[in-house]
């Protein structure tokens, strides 16, 4: 008989702890998780920066082209990407 006692009140206890600290394990949670989202909100454009459309990207390439930087093919190849939208 003890040793069902012993199986037992652990899960007991358990199962009494979360019924009673239930609320606040969910709202802590719950503000963790909002605050991750606004930390994510934060970051995630600071790194991605703004997006360029395909004219700039276009404008950006004529300019490396005339530089001479990039070829007349790796132009076309950029011109090509830039309107295709990938």
């Amino acid at each position: 008989m003890w040793f069902v006692a012993l199986f037992f009140i652990p899960f007991l206890t358990v199962l009494i702890y979360v019924i009673a600290r239930g609320k606040g394990m969910a709202e802590r949670s719950s503000k963790e998780s909002r605050e991750c989202q606004a930390q994510i909100g934060q970051y995630t454009p600071s790194v991605a920066g703004t997006s360029a459309g395909p004219t700039e990207e276009i404008s950006r390439a004529k300019a490396l082209l005339a530089a001479g930087t990039i070829t007349p093919a790796e132009f076309d190849s950029l011109k090509s990407t830039a309107l295709s939208g990938s």
